[in-house]
């Protein structure tokens, strides 16, 4: 699998099997080029498209679940949109003052221009930076060599009528991918601290991938007990491999 998902050169490959877990409709296992990861979010509303078109009826009427490395992840159909459920952060809270020395640094930031910054671990281990104002986030250029191996999610609020309600940036160690142009995983966790903390409101949408060039929309909103993050699901590629 991890072979194969070099040779595609894609930002993630999924590959679906039987469930283990009788709760489950499918499971997924998710690779980068490099190496597995528990969850994120492009690989699990893409997965859920691919197996819904390929014929794959849930066993419940309103969501379908989804069995992968960091557990269940329930993911519902809103329309022509999906959503998957926020999985649990495993690790949260603020971060330590060497580390936000670090995140100044690699941000190009004085120290009181980080609002605030925290831990948003729900399998890839992103920290999440809080900016004044989306400006700011466009703005930004960040010092490779003093990220390390961070991997450093930045938010903040749009002006009112710009048609997204926050501009999310994220980026990677290594030379890779420098920028993910929309991270499901960062915005999951983003969406936990930012309305738990009641710097958000319970419905939203974040604009992602401005800089390099894409229009990316994540649809964010807390219902109950969960915090939904939604976004549109197309067919690029179809074809047959032999493995």
């Amino acid at each position: 699998m991890q072979h194969f998902a070099n040779w595609t050169n894609l930002s993630e490959t999924t590959f679906l099997l039987p469930p283990e877990n009788s709760l489950a409709d499918y499971r997924v296992r998710i690779f980068t080029g490099t190496e597995e990861f528990p969850f994120a979010g492009h690989p699990t509303l893409g997965s859920a498209h691919a197996w819904l078109q390929a014929g794959g009826v849930p066993q419940s009427d309103g969501y379908l679940v989804q069995e992968c490395a960091a557990g269940l992840v329930r993911i519902k159909r809103d329309g022509g949109r999906l959503a998957f459920a926020a999985p649990p952060l495993t690790r949260s809270g603020p971060v330590d003052a060497a580390v936000r020395r670090q995140l100044a640094d690699a941000l190009r930031l004085p120290a009181s221009g980080i609002l605030d910054a925290s831990w948003l671990v729900n399998g890839p281990e992103w920290i999440g930076v809080l900016l004044e104002s989306a400006a700011q986030v466009l703005a930004l250029e960040p010092d490779r060599a003093a990220m390390g191996d961070l991997k450093i999610g930045v938010i903040g609020p749009h002006e009112p009528g710009a048609g997204a309600d926050f501009e999310v940036r994220t980026f990677l160690p290594g030379d890779a991918m420098a920028e993910d142009p929309v991270t499901g995983s960062f915005n999951a966790g983003a969406a936990q601290w930012l309305i738990g903390s009641g710097r958000a409101p319970e419905e939203y949408v974040a604009s992602q991938g401005t800089v390099l060039g894409r229009s990316g929309r994540i649809h964010v909103s807390a219902e109950g007990g969960d915090i939904w993050v939604g976004g549109d699901s197309t067919t690029c590629i179809r074809g047959s491999v032999l493995l």
